[in-house]
């Protein structure tokens, strides 16, 4: 045992004597209890910086998965309608997906407010497009380099854009899907899906594709409806409403939305509860 009655403030006489309080921070033993107590000071709002530059460092209003998939003649892109707030489905008429121009869609899950940041930006580029009447647009591979940018900048800072993007379209006549994540990593394929999508709708666009190349628009259709389905009944933070955005030679256009049919006899069979 350490004594201390030579007013040794290095060891507290209650090892949890100085512990932390529901949802506050811990004061660790060796540390001083003004300097630790960061909830004091933010609460306070003093000395702006004491703690070095705060970022926020989870998202608060999210989007759940997105789905994209190529088609024979074009690309799909799927999401549902909600925006959650935290575990409440606070937005339940949120388009995701969105259509950039005649060669251009994508859509977001993550950060819904870091994507309608995004997405200012994406539209002024649009809107100086239109002013300058040369016939240039926007084509979704140079859409995705530069989200990879972007995102990897805001990274490198530490303080990342929340958000998993998939961008599709025609690109010099060839359809064209990627995918770009917080850190700014990518990649490209005929079938992306971000969130919970990537563990339960990949499987099922994988498994229609076989040894097939490209599914035919309507197999595209009913496959994304699939897994629209599964992700409504299998992910908390998914609604049955989606939107669905199609790009092809003859341009893009948002579809929907479509609802899924709620199908819960099988829940009459779950005992115990």
């Amino acid at each position: 045992m350490f004594s201390t009655s030579n007013k040794n403030t290095l060891f507290c006489k209650e090892f949890w004597g100085n512990g932390p309080t529901p949802g506050g921070f811990y004061n660790f033993i060796g540390t001083n209890e003004n300097t630790s107590n960061f909830n004091k000071v933010c609460k306070e709002y003093t000395t702006p910086g004491a703690f070095g530059t705060q970022h926020s460092f989870s998202p608060i209003t999210t989007g759940s998965s997105v789905v994209g998939v190529k088609f024979d003649g074009g690309v799909m892109i799927a999401a549902d309608n909600l925006v959650s707030y935290g575990s409440l489905a606070r937005y339940q008429d949120v388009e995701r997906v969105f259509k950039v121009n005649d060669k251009t869609i994508m859509g977001a899950s993550g950060d819904f407010a870091d994507f309608q940041s995004l997405k200012r930006s994406i539209d002024q580029k649009i809107i100086e497009d239109t002013c300058d009447d040369d016939e240039i647009i926007m084509k979704p591979k140079a859409l995705y380099t530069w989200l990879t940018r972007i995102l990897y900048n805001r990274r490198s800072r530490f303080n990342p854009l929340w958000l998993e993007i998939v961008v599709g379209g025609f690109d010099n006549g060839v359809p064209f899907l990627g995918h770009v994540d917080l850190r700014g990593r990518a990649y490209e394929d005929t079938v992306v899906a971000t969130s919970f999508g990537k563990h339960l709708a990949l499987p099922l666009v994988r498994e229609k594709l076989g040894d097939k190349k490209l599914l035919t628009l309507s197999e595209a259709k009913e496959v994304l409806r699939e897994c629209m389905e599964v992700l409504y009944y299998r992910d908390c933070r998914a609604i049955p409403k989606y939107m669905v955005a199609v790009c092809t030679k003859d341009g893009s256009v948002i579809e929907g939305p479509f609802n899924n049919d709620e199908k819960w006899k099988l829940a009459t069979m779950v005992k115990g509860y």
